[in-house]
């Protein structure tokens, strides 16, 4: 098992250090809780200390059975660190953090404010980052994966941070003294004859620079440790140093591998195979150089592979030693069966921590991988893929349609892919937390049955706190070695209280306090009005909590801080134990200690939490009675860690610290075997009867343990494990708990709730079967109860009704009401209630086609149906059988995808005489469409369904129109500018035939030729540039139009305005285009002639009073074009060049020139 440290160090004037240690278990849900299922998975302990504002803190973890401590930076110093993402079975190494003196030695520490810790709390529920991974130096955000860790922890660091407030930190330093003189009289020797431990020093000569350190003990009957030491340099926010130690004799000495890796090489993260200790992976800081480096001998020899991709968390297979899956920076996921030699690409786009191993017995293939993808901000989709072929054709898709995103969660045989918030999956029970609408900072507690379907209420109002990365945990503790016994912390009437549990959460009750102090005197607290509370949680202040540990070989041992009185409170915080699984309490001492089980927890180690250098210890043999105090070195030492031996055995430890702030790391090996005088014999055992208050009956069963007598001294050792003997019990009212929609009454009866219909129970039941009718009660899962009132309260079974289809659904396999054209829609229906077998389906898809089906069963797997048409189709389901029917409908909207848009519009527009706007869109037919229309500076839109609008511009200038077109997700824009007047003239321009070779037809080309056209227009003609507007006109053969504007300047003020003036313009322009006077160069060698079209434009809106003489023209227009049409109809293959250019104009005049203004003109 691995371990890591890190710390600080601090100046000459900064004496003051508060050191934290605490056991802390580590759970595979998604949601941790602080000792949740330590039967089959790792703990460990873990330390945080806060030695300056915001920056200088360190962390001890130690995860017993797993070897490995890490003290590290949790206060975003080193953000995002590479963590190993193995849910129970990730087993890397861990940091170690030295005070940072460099950053302290300018300061000036403050007695209360700046000293802060951490304590840990066992198993903690992370409610916001389920299943999540690690991350790596750069990563803008931290990955935890199914634990709650501080921002900065360390790959699969699976630990909370835990702690105390400065200002207690500060209270103690002066009545210290006081302190120890109550324990050494409490002490089992005398003063004179101080007892030692058997221990050795080790130096790291040369790193006494370096700040950080993982640590990595490969496992049990293995004297190999590895140690890695690193310089993190906080301004450049990278490692600037390392160092490789190995020791080989259970951390008496070390070498120094530094040449064998390489001297230059800087090395950056220490990861483990879990299910091969020997198995060693080194990760480079990518800043220098991105590779592994690869041990297969316990770190004795490396090979060097080079990586293409940056790390950010690394997921290890349960079973198979070399799988591994890697997350890189880009959202890329990697996969290797060479324990890293050989990496490859398994998906893109993969959402962070949502990706998951097979689990062996449930999944078809070993090889396979849950994952989510992410699609867009709002939508994500559940995949799973093969490890070495995750191909379009290999991808299974559990789940049809999309899911919310970083919603999966995958967890022994359950996959959950909704906001439900997993604590565990356990005995085939899911436990969740789901906070109501009406709750802030508490959570209620659901359990479900067998099937992770139906929940029913287990606690209310569970207190939560925010997590060091704003990840939310919840106060709830599973005690280690006793089934179904939790603690949790229950808000009632504004105060916190501590519970317990024996039946799995069927009954809670209150901790009886101690009945006296250290002191012996009495102290008086009666249940319901005073009682124990213990911390179970990190608060919103991740550095005021409490701590508490219980082991699995020794069930009913528990250790924990906190308090007592009306409400659990952060001050006057003590030490508690029980030996009898909290049925009675005793206060082991006044202050806050780390304790530590050895020997499978046949004794106990204190260590103070000081600010000082220490060189004492405290054991106990008797389950905490008596405390004996040892020294463990000759020097006092500041310590920044401690590593104990893998297993539960733990009687090699391993101290970390300095002697001085400008000191190397010193490494302090105890070996506590020399204080045991033999191994334990039968004789050395007593049979303990678990019960609650009394109760002997818990979970249907009366338990009896074997437990080392207190006054045995003597090794258990490694082969030593828990017996029980099990008698079962008479099955009573307190072995069930309320089934799914019953509440539990005052009088502790289930009832049915308001919102529950009892008859939905049978829904999926079929004609001539069977079914389970709910009594109101079930037995709680795990309950080995028989006889008694099992008949009673168990479910019976019955003939299912028969009854008419009620509760048809009709929905899209990817629940939407869209589809696209031509693609394929698969249907799902399904029914609440009713014989599915019996009842016949018909499915109308609105658009001519109908079909149906015998049963409910027969269509399963979805209807697929492919539309050809765009439209909203009217899609009816009716179910019905001999007893009735039912119909449901639902309506389905057929769109394709819009590709653009045109706006067309005219380029200049009459004051107060409407102008119609069209919007021309491509494809003509894409379903359901929304325009929305900008005029002018107007900030309210107009909406409408059609694409032409009629408006009036009621001032003189420029005005931009815009309009957006929404058509499924696609919105597209386009704008147009129009030039208000009173009156214009406009005419059409032609081109000499040269000019269409080099007319690409595109917007760019037609403005710029526009501009051209323009600028040789007023120098041939003398007309003021602000008077003349041309455009070309789009298509081919080129053609333009120019309009003359009104001169402001010559109507302004003048009441009778007329057009005249524009008049004498126009001739004057005519006459300049009929000479050719009017010329351009296009490039070199390409002059290219203006002419004035034979046809004229006539206006797009009416600019005058009188309109008999337009009206007879624009009627000869539109007959002539009539004829033409006709013509080249008739005569086409002969008439064809002829009618060439004319055809053109013509159809210009008609289409191009918005046909709709014409109209309106006609019948102005």
């Amino acid at each position: 098992m691995e371990r890591g440290i890190r710390y600080y160090r601090v100046n000459a004037f900064c004496t003051l250090l508060l050191l934290l240690f605490a056991w802390v278990p580590v759970t595979k849900t998604v949601i941790t809780c602080r000792s949740c299922h330590l039967l089959d998975k790792w703990s460990g302990r873990e330390l945080l200390v806060r030695m300056d504002s915001g920056v200088d803190f360190g962390k001890v973890s130690d995860k017993n059975g797993d070897g490995s401590m890490a003290l590290f930076n949790s206060a975003g110093a080193e953000t995002g660190q590479p963590e190993c993402g193995a849910t129970d079975n990730c087993k890397h190494a861990h940091f170690v953090r030295k005070r940072n003196t460099d950053r302290l030695r300018s300061e000036k520490m403050p007695r209360d404010d700046k000293w802060k810790s951490m304590r840990s709390n066992g198993k903690v529920y992370n409610l916001k980052r389920p299943g999540s991974h690690g991350s790596a130096p750069g990563d803008p955000h931290h990955r935890v994966r199914r634990s709650t860790q501080g921002p900065d922890s360390p790959p699969g660091a699976r630990s909370l941070p835990f702690g105390n407030s400065a200002a207690r930190a500060a209270r103690r330093v002066p009545r210290s003294e006081l302190t120890w003189n109550r324990e050494e009289r409490r002490t089992a020797t005398s003063r004179q004859e101080e007892l030692k431990l058997t221990s050795s020093t080790f130096a790291l000569t040369g790193d006494s620079a370096h700040n950080q350190a993982m640590v990595h003990w490969s496992g049990q009957n293995s004297s190999v440790i590895l140690m890695l030491t690193k310089l993190y340099d906080f301004n450049l926010g990278s490692v600037t140093e390392s160092s490789l130690w190995r020791s080989t004799d259970y951390g008496t000495t070390y070498e120094k591998l530094n040449e064998k890796v390489g001297v230059k090489i800087i090395l950056s993260y220490l990861y483990v195979s879990p299910n091969n200790k020997r198995k060693i992976m080194l990760l480079t800081d990518p800043e220098v150089e991105s590779s592994l480096l690869i041990s297969s001998d316990e770190g004795a020899t490396y090979q060097k592979y080079r990586l293409n991709f940056y790390i950010l968390s690394l997921l290890f297979h349960p079973e198979q030693e070399d799988w591994i899956l890697a997350y890189g920076h880009d959202q890329k996921l990697y996969s290797s069966v060479e324990f890293g030699r050989r990496w490859q690409l398994v998906h893109e786009q993969v959402a962070p921590n949502r990706f998951y191993w097979s689990k062996l017995g449930l999944d078809k293939e070993p090889g396979l991988i849950h994952l989510e993808t992410s699609i867009s901000e709002t939508q994500a989709l559940y995949i799973t893929c093969k490890l070495q072929n995750c191909t379009d054709a290999n991808k299974g898709k559990p789940f049809p349609g999309y899911i919310d995103p970083n919603s999966l969660v995958v967890q022994d045989e359950y996959v959950f892919v909704q906001d439900l918030h997993v604590i565990s999956t356990d005995e085939n029970r899911v436990v969740a937390a789901v906070q109501e609408w009406n709750q802030n900072d508490t959570y209620n507690l659901y359990v479900s049955e067998a099937g992770g379907i139906y929940y029913t209420l287990a606690l209310e109002n569970v207190m939560s706190s925010m997590g060091p990365e704003g990840n939310v945990m919840i106060d709830l503790y599973e005690v280690a070695g006793i089934k179904g016994m939790f603690l949790a912390n229950k808000k009632l009437n504004n105060e916190v209280k501590t519970y317990i549990t024996y039946n799995k959460g069927r009954d809670w009750r209150l901790l009886q306090a101690p009945s006296a102090d250290l002191r012996g005197n009495r102290i008086h607290c009666m249940l319901p009005y005073c009682s124990l509370h213990l911390h179970l949680q990190v608060s919103a202040n991740p550095y005021t909590s409490g701590n508490i540990a219980s082991r699995e070989s020794v069930p009913g041992i528990i250790v924990a801080s906190g308090s007592i009185g009306a409400e659990l409170t952060s001050s006057n915080v003590s030490m508690f134990i029980t030996s009898d699984a909290g049925n009675t309490w005793r206060q082991i001492f006044d202050e806050e200690y780390s304790v530590l089980y050895l020997d499978q927890g046949g004794a106990l180690v204190a260590i103070r939490h000081t600010p000082l250098p220490i060189r004492h210890l405290w054991l106990s043999f008797d389950e905490g009675r008596v405390w004996n105090k040892y020294s463990f070195t000759s020097s006092p030492l500041f310590v920044d860690g401690v590593l104990g031996e893998p297993g539960e055995e733990t009687l090699i430890m391993t101290i970390f610290g300095h002697v001085s702030h400008r000191s190397e790391w010193q490494l302090v090996k105890i070996d506590f075997r020399s204080i045991f005088n033999r191994r334990c014999v039968e004789s050395d055992y007593v049979p303990w009867d678990l019960h609650d208050q009394g109760e002997r009956c818990l979970m249907g069963v009366k338990r009896v343990y074997q437990k080392l007598r207190p006054i045995a001294r003597c090794v258990m050792g490694k082969i030593y494990s828990v017996t029980t003997i099990s008698e079962p019990c008479d099955c009573t009212e307190s072995d069930f708990e309320c089934d799914y929609g019953f509440e539990r009454r005052a009088n502790g009866k289930c009832t049915p709730a308001f919102w529950f219909l009892s008859s939905s129970m049978s829904r999926t039941c079929t004609t001539e079967h069977t079914f389970l009718n709910s009594t109101g009660y079930r037995k709680v899962v795990s309950n080995n109860c028989t006889g008694g009132v099992m008949e009673q309260y168990t479910a019976r079974r019955q003939l299912c009704p028969s009854q008419a289809p009620r509760g048809l659904h009709l929905v899209t396999s990817e629940g939407k009401l869209t589809a696209t054209l031509a693609s394929n829609v698969t249907f799902l229906v399904f029914l609440e209630e009713g014989d599915g077998s019996k009842t016949s389906i018909m499915v109308d898809f609105g658009d001519g086609n109908a079909f149906t089906y015998s049963n409910v069963s027969s269509i399963e797997d979805g209807i697929k149906h492919i539309y050809k048409n765009v439209g909203i189709y009217r899609v009816s389901a009716t179910a019905e059988n001999s007893l009735g029917s039912e119909t449901v409908l639902l309506f389905l909207h057929i769109t394709c995808q819009l590709e653009s848009i045109h706006l067309s519009a005219p380029f200049v527009a009459v004051k107060n005489k409407e102008v119609n706007l069209t919007v021309v869109l491509s494809p003509s037919q894409v379903g359901t469409v929304t325009y929305i229309w900008w005029f002018g500076n107007n900030s309210e839109p107009v909406i409408t369904l059609e694409g032409s609008v009629a408006f009036t511009f009621s001032r003189e200038g420029i005005s931009v129109v815009t309009v957006q077109v929404s058509a499924g997700n696609t919105i597209l824009q386009d704008r147009k500018t129009i030039a208000v007047h009173e009156y214009f003239r406009s005419h059409l321009l032609a081109f000499s035939s040269n000019l269409d070779d080099h007319n690409p037809d595109v917007t760019e080309w037609r403005l710029d030729a526009s501009r051209v056209i323009k600028t040789s227009m007023v120098q041939a003609t003398g007309v003021k540039s602000e008077q003349l507007l041309v455009t070309v006109l789009p298509g081919l053969p080129t053609a333009a139009e120019f309009f003359l504007l009104p001169d402001i300047r010559l109507t302004e003020g003048k009441p009778d305005k007329t057009a005249t003036h524009l008049d004498q313009l126009s001739e004057l322009v005519l006459s300049a285009l009929n000479q050719n006077l009017v010329q351009f160069t296009l490039r070199p060698g390409v002059q290219i002639t203006v002419y004035a079209a034979h046809l004229s434009a006539a206006p797009l809106v009416d600019t005058s009073d009188n309109h008999s003489g337009s009206a007879m023209l624009m009627l000869l227009s539109v007959v002539v074009a009539g004829l033409a049409v006709f013509l080249i109809y008739k005569f086409k293959r002969y008439c064809y060049p002829f009618f060439k250019t004319s055809t053109w104009i013509i159809m210009h005049i008609l289409a191009v020139k918005n046909m709709v203004s014409f109209v309106n003109w006609l019948n102005v």
